[in-house]
């Protein structure tokens, strides 16, 4: 990693960001490869063929569909290559984009749709129905544009390949200006629109290639969804800035993930725990080739230390990050030599992030208290939409996003995420955190996945009780004891309720509201 004044100076010549990223990617590596289009027979796009299409669709955009600097476009699709072309000419002409979960529900799309206001909507075949429906229900304004076979009633993606590719001028707006509005899953309640803007997108991208040193030649599977920030920034937005590729797909399979690894020598790759669970159990992990990957990150969601030992078993440093759709999301790294040393540790702030670890009173923590983490950089985002009081509830008066998330930090300066401030709860006076028991659960044989929430009881106040997907048959008795091995008393679940599969948000996250409503369900008389 260059030296500070090295880094000081980059960051001072390429501040503020770029208007146009793939207009310098065109001129510095113009016939390296950009994307893999997996579902086009693995196509390969270069830097400079991208550019013009893209050129292509914000002539489509601000020509065709009145997309002016400010206005929100929505797109409803699977991840293809057109969402990463309409997410580009976006920036191009100062648009905004808002992609959508194409997991929720009709009602809580159509409550999405009207709180940011779109002026178009990009869909494809798959959700055409649902697209219909949503410009039924809302503004006369909003035009509906298919990526696929178009309606009688909607325009085709594909007239744009008849516009000239030639680039626009600069749009009239500044760094602050949003480019994205990616919506928080919901798992605390109704969902936020946080607002990316152009500076927190390049700063996590500039944080990213400098701290996890991403460098051109690195290749990334794009299998996360692109509503969610993971899919948007964690790795595609950095690696278009530094020169990389990405193998674009419609999301995951463990097929597909060892199939790129195998024909385009994936060297950077991330996903949540379910994902890396289902890669192990797969039958083609015992004979893959990981000789390739360079970078190994999961995130959304505590890993089992099951996980990571697989993954260092074939040689990858495989470790866990940490972010937030308000925050990069890239946020820590862990040098590959504490790997071991620090196992399920996040690391140490990024080059430009500040992170400190904050008690109930506001007075930063000791080393290795637990209390909540607040981050404060310029890859935070502007604030949600149309919510003030949610933002000013979310970042202080000095800046700092306060994240609702329990971390501690060692000596050294490394920190751990313990879970979420909300999913704590308090067992006859003691504090259980459920990342905790998770991972101990995670640690018995004949248990594939688990989540753990508290419940109420007339005793102690609160109870764990641990939701789980068995390989093997496993008693109560079985599991109580191998987890009060492990874990103090008050820690250890007093329900053990087994399922053929767990609840999942559009992110790959566990739903736990929907496993707290599950055990209202089956145990009314708990119900608090």
């Amino acid at each position: 990693m260059p030296g500070q004044n090295a880094v000081e100076a980059v960051m001072t010549v390429v501040s503020p960001p770029p208007a146009d990223w793939l207009a310098a990617r065109a001129r510095l590596s113009p016939d390296k490869t950009a994307l893999i289009d997996a579902q086009r027979g693995d196509a390969p796009i270069a830097y400079g063929a991208w550019f013009r299409r893209v050129n292509q669709t914000a002539r489509f955009l601000r020509d065709q569909l009145g997309v002016r600097p400010g206005d929100r476009v929505a797109v409803l699709a699977r991840n293809r290559v057109e969402c990463l072309d309409a997410w580009f000419a976006l920036g191009q002409i100062g648009g905004v984009l808002q992609s959508l979960n194409w997991r929720l529900s009709q009602r809580e799309l159509t409550a999405i749709v009207a709180d940011a206001a779109p002026v178009a909507l990009l869909y494809d075949a798959r959700h055409a129905q649902i697209a219909a429906e949503l410009a039924a229900l809302g503004s006369a304004s909003l035009r509906r544009v298919a990526f696929d076979d178009p309606e009688a009633d909607a325009l085709a993606f594909a007239e744009r390949d008849a516009l000239s590719d030639d680039p626009l001028p600069p749009p009239p707006v500044n760094a602050e200006a949003p480019w994205v509005i990616c919506y928080t899953g919901g798992s605390t309640g109704t969902p936020k629109g946080a607002v990316l803007s152009r500076r927190a997108i390049f700063a996590n991208a500039v944080n990213t290639i400098l701290s996890w040193g991403l460098r051109p030649d690195d290749v990334t599977l794009l299998d996360a969804p692109l509503f969610h920030t993971g899919g948007l920034n964690v790795l595609t937005a950095p690696l278009v800035a530094i020169g990389g590729a990405s193998v674009v797909t419609g999301g995951f399979a463990p097929d597909q993930t060892f199939d790129a690894m195998e024909r385009h020598g994936v060297t950077a790759l991330f996903g949540v725990p379910t994902m890396f669970i289902e890669l192990q159990r797969h039958p083609r992990w015992t004979t893959a080739d990981f000789s390739r990957l360079r970078l190994v990150i999961s995130g959304g969601a505590p890993c089992p230390m099951s996980v990571f030992e697989a993954f260092w078993a074939k040689g990858v440093a495989f470790k866990t990050g940490y972010g937030l759709t308000e925050a990069g999301p890239n946020n820590f790294w862990l040098p590959d030599e504490q790997v071991r040393r620090k196992p399920g540790a996040v690391g140490y702030p990024l080059w430009s992030v500040e992170a400190r670890i904050l008690r109930p009173d506001g007075a930063e923590a000791a080393p290795d208290e637990v209390g909540e983490l607040a981050l404060r950089g310029p890859h935070l985002f502007s604030g949600y939409w149309n919510n003030p009081t949610a933002t000013a509830a979310a970042v202080d008066a000095d800046g700092w996003l306060h994240t609702g998330d329990l971390a501690s930090r060692d000596a050294d300066g490394c920190f751990r995420i313990v879970g979420r401030l909300k999913e704590m709860f308090i067992s006859g006076g003691e504090n259980v955190y459920p990342a905790e028991v998770e991972s101990v659960l995670h640690e018995h044989p004949s248990v594939a996945e688990a989540a753990v929430i508290g419940v109420p009881d007339a005793k102690w106040g609160e109870v764990g009780a641990a939701f789980l997907v068995l390989a093997a048959a496993a008693s109560d008795d079985e599991l109580t004891a191998f987890c009060r091995a492990r874990l103090a008393g008050y820690k250890v679940p007093k329900r053990f309720i087994r399922l053929a599969a767990l609840p999942r948000t559009g992110a790959h996250k566990i739903d736990k509201p929907a496993l707290r409503r599950r055990f209202a369900e089956d145990f009314p008389a708990e119900r608090p």
